[in-house]
């Protein structure tokens, strides 16, 4: 067994791989054959997968040609797409657009993962453009050895090695002419720029790869001491220095896959900073369907703006109403007093209902909507009182609240009305419940 087989055995090992449906993206040069060779002959069960770009029209043609036919003799079983021309002709929307159609055959497939045969010559290229373009510490990482179906198997095989491979195994990759174009970034980093770097450090690739090595260490060290931007109160993080700011903010991006430089960050960082004062709570968008949320108690994620769940509820007597399948409200008499009374923050609640008459209705809030809380002296809008009680904009949608006509009897988890407080004995108990904890409550 080769050095080049050994080191993909033992990483497909390490990851659990030996045994999966695996779509390899194809292109029929170097890297991609080699890797393809070697999974084959570990019997590996791999769907090659082949993205036509189209733009060095005929050479194009005979590298999709090349890899269908290589794979028709070998009987591996062979995907093919041609980019469509509006796809533009940059690295970034190319990458996107093979991405996007690698998980497209994984998914027909039903394959547990892709692979690409990025090398170690690849990665390093990346580290060192990288720092030309400015990175972080987190940039120094360079090329994930895995991304979520994404794996790269030989991320850690130099280039001369895979060419020693596919020299060894008789194999006669295609060349692709345009990685001699220096007009890309890419390969003018690889055919200009390291070997000036090599003839002051001739192991100047392996030199970069450690140093990628050494950032992914301590930037593992530095992400399991991060608090989740989500975990922490308003207080608690503006009491950080600006740069863990900063890397908490970050560390939200990457979790969450959003693309990010640092004025998005620093803009992220000042929206947290300006709105630390705010009682109701602003959001900022973070992507189509995630905000975030900050108020002067804390900092949230949203899935979704506003999730307005427009219940109307008609309550004619006593008894048990489905919200929804799990959640249960549940109006039952009660002729004593309970050992202790629930905190407004609860979602259950003693009352006096002598003085309402039925029906009631529990809904979401309305226009219009007065509550007389507990307590004092008058009745004012429920906006004010939900402000006052500092709940964030994007919750009072999903709030629900036992009504007679505009009027709020319990705002369900916030307080009770001086209208329905008990003034002797409670006449019921109110409940907002799981349903399989209903038995937990029975009984007054």
């Amino acid at each position: 067994m080769n050095t080049v087989k050994e080191k993909i055995v033992k990483y497909l090992s390490k990851n659990n791989l030996l045994d999966k449906t695996v779509v390899l993206a194809f292109s029929g040069g170097f890297d991609s054959l080699c890797l393809l060779d070697v999974l084959q002959s570990l019997k590996i069960k791999v769907i090659a997968a082949h993205l036509n770009h189209n733009w060095r029209g005929e050479e194009s043609t005979k590298d999709e040609k090349f890899c269908s036919s290589y794979c028709q003799n070998k009987k591996i079983p062979f995907c093919t797409e041609t980019i469509s021309p509006q796809i533009a002709k940059t690295e970034t929307a190319a990458r996107e657009a093979r991405y996007e159609f690698l998980k497209n055959v994984a998914k027909k497939f039903n394959a547990d993962c892709i692979f690409t045969a990025h090398n170690a010559d690849d990665n390093a290229e990346t580290v060192l453009y990288r720092i030309i373009k400015g990175t972080g510490i987190y940039g120094l990482e360079g090329i994930k050895t895995r991304r979520e179906l994404f794996y790269r198997p030989m991320l850690n095989i130099y280039r001369y090695e895979i060419e020693e491979y596919c020299e060894l195994n008789n194999l006669s990759p295609r060349h692709d002419s345009s990685n001699d174009n220096t007009k890309y970034k890419r390969n003018l980093i690889r055919h200009k720029i390291i070997p000036l770097l090599e003839e002051i450090n001739k192991d100047a690739k392996k030199s970069i790869n450690s140093l990628s090595e050494i950032a992914q260490g301590e930037n593992d060290i530095i992400e399991q001491l991060l608090p989740d931007i989500a975990n922490i109160n308003t207080f608690s993080f503006l009491k950080y220095s600006i740069p863990i700011q900063s890397r908490i903010i970050h560390k939200l991006l990457k979790e969450k896959n959003i693309d990010y430089d640092r004025e998005k960050i620093e803009n992220i960082r000042k929206f947290i900073i300006n709105n630390r004062n705010s009682k109701s709570g602003t959001t900022m968008s973070l992507t189509d369907n995630l905000w975030l949320f900050v108020n002067a108690k804390k900092i949230s994620l949203i899935s979704e703006l506003t999730m307005h769940k427009n219940i109307e509820i008609k309550i004619e007597t006593e008894g048990h109403f489905n919200i929804d399948k799990k959640i249960e409200f549940i109006i039952e008499k009660c002729t004593q007093k309970p050992e202790k009374y629930p905190s407004d923050l609860e979602q259950i609640a003693f009352v006096d209902l002598s003085d309402v008459t039925f029906p009631l209705v529990l809904r979401n809030r309305k226009d219009g909507d007065i509550i007389h809380p507990l307590g004092c002296t008058g009745k004012r809008k429920l906006k004010k009182y939900l402000n006052d009680k500092k709940i964030p904009n994007h919750e009072k949608n999903n709030l629900l609240f036992l009504c007679q006509g505009n009027e709020i009897l319990w705002a369900i988890g916030n307080g009770i009305s001086e209208k329905i407080k008990v003034k002797n004995n409670p006449t019921h108990k109110l409940l907002l419940v799981k349903k399989e904890n209903i038995n937990e409550y029975s009984g007054c």
